[in-house]
């Protein structure tokens, strides 16, 4: 159980120490795996190497010291960062990975130059700032990229270095054009609205509170006012048994999830009473320590709740499952704190039903399961798996969702929650949407086409133990549809109810995110010429 510092350390301690054998050899990179990403591996061993001190900076900015990895770490950065040396990290281009890769490095001269600053040779520090300072002429894209160099500019000043204020400013004002209401913003120009909202814009918002909140104290308020309000729906993404609800983009990145409260905690506000913040991060980090998501070496895989390369998105290396560690931001606070001596609570009382218009979500708690109903989201840059990520009509942190393997055949093509059409053999399914509504009783609407020829008009009715599906599906052809329940481990559970014929499917393997092998209620409707329509009721389990 979580419960002290000592603890929080030890969890650290057991997730990062297998690494120590995986460093370079000149430490400049960790090569933990052997799978690709979009960016070259010279640039996935400084990926693996930047993400473990999201860990270790709050760690040492806490006073405490990681024996197995602290020397690796310095010499790291001395070689990285030596233009003369075989591991150099090299030039920071405009929109690369190594731009993301620099937030770590930053934070850690916030948190903690007595490690990584401070026992540098004049030389090695003049290299090191130099390196970090192309930051200030790379081009991030337009989304929470933007704050990478803000993170970099604040430690440069605060080891006393040159830096851009300018860069600072920029970030700050790309982040309040992200803005929306009510605590939320959107990920840049992109339409969707994931965790990157939570482990990204104001994780980073959080940080520069905290540390600027003295020097730039309405910043800073805006920042801690904005978390404050988003924090009222996040609350809703957690379940009582410390499971998240599984939607969207980067789900890789695991118990990142509760890092936008673990940033709460150390920017010092309280959305909810300390004990209840300490009940949500201790139950999500221990419901993820029980699941098989390391490797028998100790190394965190590419996955969800288990190792799965199916679902990664093209810019996941082996090691970026690591930035999870994003949610050890608390252990840079004093070992007296209120957190590590607190009780952790339950959730408050939720309501059973929460609309949450800025993420097009209605939110249904039961307890250990939380479900989002959703009109659908769409990433216009179009990651992998965008519509199984973001289109389904219903998300839910029991059971996740499902990608597919193909769209040839309705087992193999990861249908979960979907209306999925079948046409001559080829599965499609809702993808982006025409219209989409959302009423004041939380009954979702959307208008959609999966395919040329064929307009579906969907309603989502929620009901106390799960909700109602109404479509009607203007077709130019003969086809069958299949409107699906959750997939589930084992036998099906839940109900999914219509005038069609009930049917069991069983899901290829290593489709389902949480569980390799699943089963799936649905029911399967024929669909003619002219309009038909659909009335079907999903049932949920627990």
């Amino acid at each position: 159980m979580l419960h002290s510092k000592t603890d929080f350390i030890h969890y650290l301690s057991k997730i990062v120490t297998p690494l120590k054998d995986y460093y370079t050899a000149g430490c400049a990179g960790i090569k933990c795996g052997h799978t690709s990403a979009h960016y070259s591996e010279r640039v996935a061993l400084l990926e693996a190497f930047s993400r473990v001190l999201w860990g270790l900076a709050p760690l040492w900015g806490g006073g405490k010291d990681c024996k197995e990895l602290d020397a690796k770490c310095l010499q790291g950065i001395i070689n990285g960062t030596d233009p003369e040396h075989p591991e150099y990290w090299g030039e920071i281009t405009s929109g690369s990975q190594k731009m993301v890769e620099t937030a770590a490095l930053g934070l850690a001269l916030v948190l903690a130059p007595h490690k990584v600053w401070e026992p540098l040779t004049e030389h090695q520090k003049e290299n090191f700032h130099n390196w970090l300072m192309q930051m200030n002429v790379a081009q991030a894209d337009g989304d929470n990229w933007k704050f990478f160099a803000v993170m970099v500019n604040l430690g440069l000043k605060n080891v006393g270095v040159s830096y851009s204020r300018e860069i600072i400013d920029h970030g700050i004002e790309c982040f309040d054009s992200y803005y929306d209401s009510n605590g939320w913003y959107h990920d840049g120009q992109s339409r969707q609205t994931d965790y990157y909202i939570a482990f990204a814009i104001h994780f980073y918002g959080l940080i520069y509170a905290k540390v600027m909140e003295e020097e730039d104290p309405v910043n800073s308020r805006k920042f801690k006012e904005r978390a404050m309000l988003f924090a009222q729906d996040f609350i809703y993404w957690f379940a009582e048994d410390g499971s998240a609800l599984a939607f969207g983009r980067s789900l890789t990145y695991r118990f990142a999830q509760c890092s936008f409260w673990c940033a709460c905690v150390f920017a010092g506000i309280e959305p909810f009473s300390m004990g209840v913040m300490k009940g949500i991060i201790t139950r999500h980090l221990e419901w993820w320590l029980s699941k098989p998501i390391f490797d028998n070496g100790g190394i965190l895989t590419v996955g969800y709740g288990y190792p799965n390369y199916i679902m990664a998105e093209f810019y996941n290396a082996f090691g970026s499952p690591y930035w999870a560690l994003k949610s050890f931001l608390i252990l840079a606070l004093p070992d007296d704190h209120e957190f590590f001596t607190t009780e952790a609570l339950p959730l408050p009382k939720l309501e059973a039903l929460h609309i949450i218009p800025q993420a097009n979500m209605v939110m249904q708690h039961f307890g250990n399961n939380t479900v989002a109903l959703t009109s659908g989201q769409w990433a216009n840059w179009n990651p992998t798996h965008c519509a199984e990520k973001y289109s389904k009509f219903a998300y839910s942190s029991k059971y996740a969702f499902s990608v597919p393997h193909s769209n040839i055949g309705i087992e193999k093509a990861g249908t979960d929650s979907m209306l999925a059409f079948d046409i001559d053999g080829v599965i499609v399914v809702r993808r982006d949407y025409d219209e989409y509504s959302i009423s004041k009783e939380g009954t979702v609407y959307s208008k959609w086409s999966p395919f040329r020829g064929i307009t579906v008009e969907t309603t989502l009715i929620p009901t106390k133990d799960g909700h109602i599906r109404k479509h009607i599906v203007s077709s130019d052809l003969d086809c069958v549809a299949y409107d699906c329940g959750f997939a589930t481990p084992l036998e099906p559970q839940g109900g999914v109810e219509g005038k069609g014929e009930a049917v069991v499917i069983d899901c290829e393997p290593n489709t389902n995110l949480m569980n390799p092998s699943t089963k799936m209620n649905a029911v399967r409707y024929e669909i003619k010429k002219g309009v038909t329509e659909i009335e079907t009721k999903v049932v949920y389990e627990g």
